[in-house]
């Protein structure tokens, strides 16, 4: 590469890297910083190779390696979720076979208003756990600068956005991004949020699908087919993962990643904390869930928290909008028995208090934001006219291009103007004797 060419590749790097804050960037901005980070990647060859001529050689294997590897990784993703998808829609049309609907809404509508409320606290509750989920996160990056109504914010909105749409790893982190952005978090920043709020999830769901099958091994047996036993055994399996990766981060503070994409993860301290809210927003959003059963049902609370995570881990696998078809038909598998429509009432609740409630607000909230950036742009390209012309705090000030021009207009002035005062003795003969009066003349310049 001659140094030309990596002068102007560096300059466009820097360009682009750096984090833009005014409104429709961050889509675009956080596509360009992903390229360019492939681009510097790629070009980190050997110097003596690159002299000898090997250097193209290396980058295009790159390329190939780094375009063709997720398109597999892609292509194998969408299978999963098309194969999840499949078998979800065939079991909830069966488990919906036979349901009698009129009785489903008339469950709903004898449904009292202080359970509802109960549901609705908690929640609330579930919620307020997700937005220490990016609080941590920060925590750990060392962005203690970044307030936590920032953190809720971006929490709050990006959640319930993405997972109501179902496309959580591409809509998540451009809606962080807009947030963040105003905090001069770069893109890379908002990558290690998501990696790290992924980490606040896996640890919870591992930590509490362990407890509950240790509790009640039977519980996912209609879901994964595999015995009690067995299912017990994955318990201690999931608890040891848990417990080793705790061990293994107390010592000191451990790193993932290379040079070019550093992900800096929690302490033990901080991975215990993580823990507990991750324990605390699946408990609190399974508890909404529990107090809507019909007590008929006689679902015990561990077995509809291991039911619960499955399900849940089932509806982010297919990647369908909240986990529609998926989830239900989980549940519905799981906690089910001959009569169906208390738990499906149940579960329609659920789903308007946990899902679309959360959803709605969130939209409207991330609007607002966004709306109110744009009119702060809008005040800002109106008012950037105005001080170009050097209009300030009401005063007026002269540019400094225009200030040559001034001057000479002065001295002119001052020229023209110029008064001299000369005695005209020899013209007021008449008036010799008299001192006379003193005759104003131009001054010749």
């Amino acid at each position: 590469m001659s140094p030309d060419i990596a002068m102007r590749t560096s300059f466009v790097e820097d360009t682009l890297m750096e984090p833009k804050t005014g409104a429709g960037n961050a889509t675009v901005t956080s596509a360009w910083q992903m390229m360019m980070s492939a681009a510097r990647i790629s070009r980190r060859v050997n110097p003596t190779l690159r002299s000898h001529g090997y250097g193209a050689l290396k980058v295009n294997s790159f390329q190939k390696k780094f375009t063709n590897r997720p398109r597999l990784k892609g292509l194998g993703g969408a299978a999963i979720s098309l194969a999840i998808a499949a078998a979800a829609a065939f079991a909830l049309t069966h488990a919906l076979k036979h349901v009698d609907y009129d009785e489903v809404f008339a469950i709903i509508r004898s449904t009292n208003f202080s359970i509802i409320t109960l549901s609705l606290v908690l929640v609330t509750a579930s919620y307020g756990s997700i937005t220490l989920y990016d609080w941590l996160a920060l925590h750990t990056m060392g962005r203690k600068d970044v307030p936590y109504r920032i953190a809720a914010l971006a929490s709050f909105t990006s959640y319930p956005i993405a997972h109501g749409i179902g496309a959580v790893a591409l809509i998540s982190p451009v809606i962080r991004y807009r947030i963040y952005s105003n905090h001069s978090v770069t893109a890379f920043g908002v990558a290690n949020i998501c990696f790290l709020t992924g980490l606040t999830f896996w640890l919870g769901n591992m930590t509490a699908l362990g407890f509950s099958l240790l509790y009640e091994p039977a519980a996912i047996s209609v879901i994964d087919h595999l015995s009690p036993s067995v299912n017990r055994a994955l318990a201690w399996m999931l608890l040891g993962a848990v417990g080793a990766f705790l061990i293994w981060s107390w010592s000191f503070p451990r790193r993932l990643g290379r040079s070019n994409w550093v992900v800096q993860l929690p302490s033990g301290r901080l991975v215990l904390l993580q823990i507990m809210v991750g324990l605390l927003d699946l408990t609190a959003a399974a508890l909404a869930m529990y107090v809507l059963l019909a007590p008929s049902l006689d679902i015990g609370i561990f077995r509809l928290l291991a039911v619960f995570i499955a399900a849940t881990l089932f509806g982010f696998a297919s990647h369908a909008p909240a986990g529609l078809g998926v989830f239900d038909a989980t549940i519905l598998m799981g906690l089910g028995g001959e009569h169906r429509e208390p738990l499906l009432a149940a579960l329609l609740l659920f789903r308007l208090l946990y899902h679309f409630v959360p959803l709605v607000l969130a939209v409207v909230l991330f609007g607002c934001v966004e709306a109110l950036r744009s009119l702060r742009g809008q005040k800002a390209d109106t008012e950037k006219p105005v001080d170009r012309l050097g209009i300030s705090d009401g005063r007026i000030e002269l540019q400094s291009d225009h200030a040559g021009n001034d001057q000479r207009q002065a001295d002119e002035a001052n020229r023209i103007g110029r008064l001299a005062v000369e005695n005209h003795a020899d013209d007021d003969a008449a008036d010799s004797a008299d001192s006379g009066p003193h005759r104003i003349r131009r001054a010749e310049g």
